[in-house]
């Protein structure tokens, strides 16, 4: 939340990325929401919330 403009949000999956990404890292889509308000509107939300990614211990 220091630096929003380093980053943008990926309008498939929420995802926030660097700002140099080209596509998202974790779908693959290359639409993006380069705006400051987003990006810290998206930082709040995903740690805010609980968390739902896969990690290895879900492999396990």
């Amino acid at each position: 939340m220091a630096a929003p403009k380093r980053f943008k949000v990926c309008e498939s999956c929420g995802s926030i990325v660097a700002q140099k990404a080209v596509v998202c890292p974790n779908c693959n889509a290359y639409r993006f929401d380069e705006s400051t308000a987003t990006v810290l509107a998206q930082a709040e939300l995903l740690a805010t919330r609980a968390p739902l990614s896969v990690t290895h211990e879900d492999y396990h």
